[in-house]
């Protein structure tokens, strides 16, 4: 697969909300696939990504709010709250229904998009996802032990062993770790918090569009019967598990989830056209 140019970095004000940061590539007439990252991460978290994606996808991928360097507001760092800006985001770049790919609380943020706006889901890939973190004992004692009483500034070895993976590029990671750098104690606490809080289970049926959940075997944080509990409640979805990969699965294997992407996006495209055809 041919890499296209370096994206361009962009930005966009959403009406009464806050101003994100974003890069776009791909022919503005191919399948709109927007890529939403991780708890502390930016759009940068896709940089492995984007390389390997044809011309036919037109990708975003943003920062969210609190995030690398898009606007630090006071509160609203909820799913929901992330789902809503998603929402703003896409209407002011025009996007009237995408394919929405998240990674871990983007993933959350991307359930709650696809049960809130199902007539704008094209598609829906849920990567290192989960149904509830409210039984999570990993995630209860990383908030207990370090995140409830972290302040800033944030010791970057502490960012270093969050984020690091053995598979993940030393270069790769230094940014990882420079981004994350640039959220505030309060926002990792908040948005920590708050996926400890929300609970998508008993809803995850009214997802309609078809999903691509996605898994690394090797994920420390969510479990395998995560994946099994998704697959299950929502009824279009296909569960990929990649081998000896951890949580940060496209930065561990970012050309397989590249191709594993694009497949799911021509599939899912391809079914509304011809759906469209059936209409006529």
């Amino acid at each position: 697969m041919k890499p296209i140019a370096t994206p361009t970095i962009e930005s966009v004000e959403l009406p009464k909300r806050v101003k994100l940061q974003y890069v776009e590539q791909g022919d503005p007439s191919g399948v709109p696939v927007v890529l939403v990252h991780g708890v502390t991460d930016s759009w940068r978290s896709f940089e492995p990504v984007l390389p390997h994606l044809p011309e036919s996808i037109h990708a975003f991928a943003l920062s969210q709010r609190g995030h690398g360097d898009a606007d630090r507001s006071a509160s609203a760092y909820r799913p929901r709250d992330f789902a809503a800006d998603l929402a703003a985001f896409m209407d002011a770049l025009d996007i009237d229904l995408a394919v929405i790919a998240g990674h871990s609380m983007g993933s959350y943020a991307a359930q709650r998009f696809a049960m809130d706006h199902p007539e704008r889901t094209l598609g829906l890939v849920l990567m290192g996802s989960f149904t509830s973190w409210r039984e999570n004992q990993i995630v209860a004692e990383f908030w207990e032990e370090a995140l409830s009483k972290l302040t800033d500034p944030i010791d970057p070895e502490f960012v270093r062993e969050f984020q690091e993976s053995p598979l993940m590029e030393p270069a790769f990671l230094e940014t990882v770790v420079r981004e994350a750098l640039k959220v505030p104690a309060r926002v990792w606490r908040e948005a920590w918090k708050a996926l400890m809080d929300t609970d998508h289970s008993e809803e995850l049926g009214k997802i309609e569009a078809p999903t691509l959940i996605v898994w690394g075997d090797q994920d420390e944080l969510i479990p395998r019967s995560e994946q099994d509990a998704l697959a299950a409640a929502i009824a279009s979805s296909r569960l990929e598990v990649y081998p000896g990969i951890g949580h940060g699965l496209h930065w561990d294997a970012p050309e397989r989830f590249a191709n594993d992407l694009v497949a799911f996006v021509e599939n899912v495209a391809a079914g509304r056209a011809n759906e469209a055809l059936l209409d006529e």
